[in-house]
């Protein structure tokens, strides 16, 4: 009896669980891959084999939900690809399986992998991006512009260059067809055009519309992951330029806005850091678990590689210090989020 009240309990859960699914929460992968990449160049190999058994948990068990809730629960699945607030969490689907691919490539050499989660995350790509902007231009009633935009809107950004960092971790040694080189830079300055038409319309709604402490959420550090992960993906092609042919006259040009993203990404970490300390120390808001958070884990992880790699195909070598103190705070904000999400799945059960 027991075991069938438990049985059916699980299956409560799930359904719950898929039908309530929110559409981001492949941040959760998204996270845990660039925290396990973050630890691997800071040789902390043991933690970022342990995130590769984790997201490889993680990734089948959200595309499972995702799955039963597209069968079971279309009509709210139809729904949230046209809502503004929800909608751009679709594109965690494509970041998450193409920093899962980047992951297995960095830290386990695993390229056969790797390259099959990069034509998957490009299919994907294709299909959530241009429905995506499809369903919310043609939408009939649509909200202000400070209901309609937070920072979640700029994973259309890192979805984009999560594509071009994968294909430039994979192709190291020799160099792929043309046609995949001039695909890959597309996509980098796509991607990069993204990022800057989307932020001025989050910045207007930070400065100019009046925010309570509920609407500054998590997403928001996506404004400084979509520029880091801009500045990785730039960073990989300038390393890659020694042997993919069609990066060498653009060079000089990558090099330039690279430094640039990089610099932005920079700017907003103190930005971030005082508006949680307004929300959460000043107007006493009380910290919880939302699945949103992993927007807020990813850029610090981001962050670290980011600069790692930046360090280094600029030549300076003086930003090390900078990766080695933020891979500890990227991996505290895992951990907290970790605790948090199963301390939700053990109530959620127990209920």
């Amino acid at each position: 009896m027991d075991l069938k009240a438990g049985q059916a309990g699980l299956k409560a859960l799930l359904l719950d669980g898929a039908s309530s699914l929110f559409p981001g929460y492949f941040a959760l992968v998204m996270a845990t891959g660039v925290v396990s990449i973050a630890c691997h160049f800071m040789g902390l190999r043991p933690v970022a084999l342990a995130l590769i058994a984790a997201n490889w948990i993680a990734w089948p068990a959200l595309w499972a939900l995702t799955i039963l809730r597209a069968v079971r629960f279309r009509a709210q699945l139809v729904r949230d690809i046209s809502d503004h607030q929800r909608a751009p969490g679709f594109f965690t689907i494509v970041a998450g399986t193409c920093v899962l691919g980047t992951q297995n490539v960095v830290v386990i050499g695993a390229t056969g992998i790797g390259s099959v989660l990069w034509w998957l995350g490009l299919i994907l790509w294709f299909a959530i991006m241009y429905t995506f902007f499809t369903a919310v231009t043609v939408r009939a009633r649509k909200p202000s512009l400070a209901r309609g935009i937070n920072g979640a809107w700029l994973i259309a950004a890192v979805s984009t260059q999560s594509v071009v960092v994968l294909r430039g971790v994979i192709d190291v040694g020799t160099p792929p067809p043309e046609a995949i080189q001039f695909q890959v830079i597309t996509m980098f300055l796509i991607g990069c055009m993204l990022y800057l038409a989307i932020i001025p319309l989050i910045f207007y709604r930070l400065t100019f519309v009046p925010m309570t402490r509920e609407d500054f959420s998590p997403p928001y550090w996506i404004n400084m992951g979509a520029v880091a992960i801009t500045a990785l993906a730039g960073s990989i092609l300038i390393l890659r330029g020694e042997t993919w042919p069609l990066l060498g006259p653009l060079l000089p040009f990558l090099r330039g806005f690279t430094f640039f993203f990089w610099a932005v990404a920079s700017w907003w970490i103190p930005f971030l850091f005082a508006l949680m300390t307004w929300r959460y120390l000043w107007m006493r808001d009380r910290f919880t678990y939302e699945p949103a958070i992993w927007g807020m884990v990813f850029p610090l992880g981001m962050y670290t590689t980011s600069t790692y790699q930046f360090d280094r195909a600029m030549g300076y070598g003086f930003l090390d210090p900078i990766p080695e103190v933020m891979v500890y705070v990227a991996l505290t904000a895992w951990i907290l989020g970790v605790a948090g999400l199963l301390r939700r799945v053990t109530l959620a059960f127990r209920g």
